[in-house]
């Protein structure tokens, strides 16, 4: 290597404070960016798996309503990566818990799998949520005083499932996002990227047909943000999970099959 070459490296690793594996990655996001043809096809999409009809949201705050969804229809295929995104206020989150059951719309239907949530009792919804959907926060919502490995397995141990198999399961997807390293240390001992990686394989443990995530990526660098959606791409892809979740970053947004956008709660 020349001595040219080696000071336009080093003064490119300076931005990264040194970190080859920082500035690889922010090479990988940028050429994603602008990448003119990013391969998708690859991933067949299955029947619809999710569907909103006529939903409407509406909350009492004293004596004024406020119609948060004002009619909201769409469709979400098996294997697809879809983008909610909109404006602050839009709807986008609420439209989300109401996909994963968290909360009932005032009117309008909503299926999952092939099954109206409004059909079942708050007992069966649960269930149902436990098997079906895997929900990932912004905030990341690990247990602070248990270590990874307990934490990714909290999932496994209310759907009681064995406890041999699901620990076994909490290893597997800890190596595939990276953490397995990290298993026997706490929360607080993690990165802000470590510990999304861990709140994503936390949410899959029950091996879930639908992945729900709000805001993501919103606590996390650029590089970090970008490690999230590889591992989307590669839970959908590896899995077959199908994958819905809620942005305000665009250069996000476009990395996915489409975008939904939301605007005064209503479907663009």
């Amino acid at each position: 290597m020349s001595d040219e070459k080696g000071r336009v490296i080093a003064a490119f690793l300076r931005y990264f404070d040194g970190d080859p594996e920082r500035a690889v990655a922010a090479i990988r996001q940028y050429t994603t960016r602008n990448s003119d043809a990013r391969e998708k096809t690859a991933v067949p999409l299955g029947s619809e798996i999710i569907s909103a009809k006529d939903v409407v949201k509406t909350y009492k705050v004293g004596r004024q309503k406020i119609e948060v969804l004002r009619g909201v229809s769409l469709s979400v295929r098996q294997r697809e990566f879809v983008a909610l995104t909109g404006a602050s206020g839009s709807g986008k989150s609420t439209l989300l818990q109401l996909i994963g059951g968290l909360d009932k719309p005032t009117s309008g239907l909503i299926t999952v799998n092939g099954q109206a949530l409004s059909a079942l009792s708050d007992r069966k919804l649960s269930q149902f949520r436990g098997r079906t959907i895997g929900f990932v926060f912004q905030s990341f919502y690990l247990q602070p005083f248990l270590n990874l490995a307990t934490n990714l397995e909290i999932p496994g141990m209310f759907a009681r499932t064995n406890p041999r198999e699901r620990r076994q399961r909490a290893v597997e997807l800890a190596r595939m996002v990276n953490v397995a390293e990290r298993m026997k240390h706490l929360p607080k001992e993690l990165s802000g990227g470590q510990m999304q990686r861990a709140a994503i394989a936390r949410a899959l443990l029950n091996q879930p047909k639908v992945l729900l995530a709000d805001e993501p990526t919103g606590n996390l660098d650029s590089v970090n943000s970008q490690r999230v959606i590889d591992i989307f791409e590669q839970i959908r892809r590896q899995l077959g999970t199908t994958i819905l979740i809620v942005t305000h970053d665009h250069d996000i947004a476009r990395q996915t099959d489409r975008e939904i956008t939301l605007h005064d709660g209503r479907v663009l």
